[in-house]
């Protein structure tokens, strides 16, 4: 019954029945967005490895990584009510009647 699951003539009933929801003039704006989305995502799964990369490299080394001196961790600077009042005031553009 499932043997050949998708014939060429399942992607053409496929392909007419998004031509007839989204519409002609819409589906290149849709094709560029997914486009863009692929290449974020590439990009993204990109760094990821770059990022492990390194974290692979100093297991494997192992002791190196033990005798290195550790390093004090830094804290963030802390919040007075100046800081906030400052972050979160937003200037408005002065409007002239």
């Amino acid at each position: 019954m499932l043997r050949n699951g998708l014939e060429p003539w399942h992607l053409l009933v496929v392909l007419a029945i998004v031509v007839l929801l989204f519409g002609s003039k819409k589906l290149p704006e849709m094709a560029r967005g997914l486009g863009k989305s692929m290449r974020i995502l590439k990009a993204e799964t990109k760094a990821l490895r770059e990022d492990d990369a390194p974290a692979d490299a100093a297991q494997s080394a192992g002791t190196a990584q033990s005798t290195a001196t550790p390093q004090p961790a830094t804290t963030p600077p802390a919040v007075t009510p100046t800081n906030v009042t400052k972050a979160t005031e937003t200037k408005r553009p002065e409007t002239t009647a």
